[in-house]
């Protein structure tokens, strides 16, 4: 029955997510070291609720025109088993760091869990619950047979060399699975914000040699594996891939683009991208090469604007030479990262936020100009923000949905291994 009831759920999220909701939530404190006892309702800078409780918001809104006993409401919203755990690691000059990391299990209604891991220091349990629960909700919406989950190491990649990461990354693999939380039919994860093919090359030869050399579906530990390790062709751009399309769909639709006074199609329409990582990169180079005008890329310490366009190959070689979009050859403007976010703010048809959590909030939302927001990011905008993007008349296409391509293409992996 539960697994009928999150897909009633994940139907009814989409044209929920335009209405207000004033419910609070309680949430996990700023310092995941305290007690849970110590939790209490805590608001972040300008006004916005935490990340975790964001989703809440969103799910008791959907929640609110389902009639479904709210007992099993809350049975779909709480996060079934959450883990953190913290283990050293000797670094190359011989210094010795505690590592913190995490995974959530947000439901079981489905098995195995399946969900990203991300190198980031901005992780902490909080997040990985809230992205474990968009995860449950994202699989029942495209109806692949997964349920939620996520998981974070609490460090910045770009501070450790490549034999440190692999240390890390085995080091969490052998954590994650003494404490049940690995395995082909428990608990899959995948490539997210720093992470990639590399990474989950490492997870599945730590599994295979420590735990696996005997289970047929020990391949099947992880997805996004690189092509010569048991991938897929197509899984890297996927995410990217599928922000483009359902944004396509959105626009070939008569019906939505009469109702909203669109002009029908892609080719014309300007872009803005914030995030040039996988998702940001790929979801452009889809949208130039059906003809629209990518004119501007965001990304954490840059930004560059071209209104007749950007050539998102060389800008992508660029920003690998030199670190940065600032100077790019041929823009019209660009910047470091100080005046970076508020290029977001510039006259566009769509904006594609595809980098973290929460980048369009209260304090930027009045002065987003785009038509439409294709969401490529997980929760990249806050409740208060979207409802003052419906109010100008903006049009937010749904992360749940626009970023699901990854996971399609993950359970596609999955069933190559043999015992799928």
């Amino acid at each position: 029955m539960l697994r009928f009831q999150t897909r009633n759920l994940a139907r009814a999220l989409r044209p929920a997510l335009a209405r207000p909701c004033s419910t609070t939530v309680p949430h996990l404190p700023a310092s995941t070291e305290h007690p849970l006892e110590h939790i209490e309702h805590v608001e972040e800078v300008d006004g916005e609720p935490r990340f975790l409780e964001c989703v809440k918001i969103n799910f008791d809104t959907a929640a609110s025109h389902l009639t479904v006993n709210p007992g099993l409401l809350e049975v779909i919203k709480a996060c079934n088993s959450v883990l953190r755990i913290s283990f050293p690691l000797r670094r190359d000059n011989g210094d010795i760091e505690v590592i913190k990391a995490y995974r959530a299990q947000h439901s079981h209604h489905w098995q195995p869990t399946k969900g990203g891991v991300r190198f980031s220091d901005l992780v902490d349990l909080q997040e990985v619950e809230a992205l474990a629960s968009l995860m449950t909700y994202k699989c029942a919406v495209v109806n692949v047979p997964f349920g939620g989950a996520k998981g974070g190491v609490a460090i910045d990649p770009k501070k450790y060399s490549v034999m440190e990461l692999e240390r890390i990354t085995r080091r969490y693999t052998v954590e994650l699975h003494k404490y049940g939380f690995l395995g082909p039919g428990i608990d899959v994860p995948a490539p997210d914000m720093g992470t990639g093919p590399r990474e989950m090359s490492w997870m599945k030869d730590t599994y295979t040699m420590l735990y696996g050399q005997s289970d047929l579906a020990a391949a099947g530990v992880v997805t996004g594996k690189p092509l010569n390790g048991g991938g897929i062709d197509g899984r890297t751009e996927a995410t990217g891939l599928g922000v483009y399309m359902a944004t396509k769909e959105f626009l070939e639709s008569d019906f939505f683009c009469t109702k909203h006074s669109f002009s029908p199609g892609v080719p014309g329409k300007s872009v803005i991208v914030q995030g040039f990582g996988n998702v940001g990169f790929w979801a452009a180079k889809f949208f130039s090469e059906a003809g629209a005008q990518v004119v501007g890329v965001v990304e954490f310490n840059s930004a560059v604007y071209k209104s007749s366009g950007l050539d998102i190959d060389k800008l992508q070689e660029y920003r690998k030479e030199t670190g940065t979009l600032e100077g790019f050859p041929g823009a019209e403007k660009s910047c470091g990262a100080a005046e970076a976010p508020s290029f977001m703010e510039f006259e566009c048809d769509i904006l594609v936020p595809a980098a973290l959590e929460k980048s369009i909030n209260r304090s930027n939302a009045p002065n987003i100009k785009a038509k439409i927001i294709a969401e490529g990011a997980n929760g990249p905008t806050t409740p208060a923000a979207e409802e003052m993007l419906i109010a100008k008349g903006s049009v937010v296409l749904p992360d749940m949905l626009m970023n699901a391509g990854g996971v399609i293409v993950s359970y596609f992996e999955r069933l190559q291994v043999p015992c799928f």
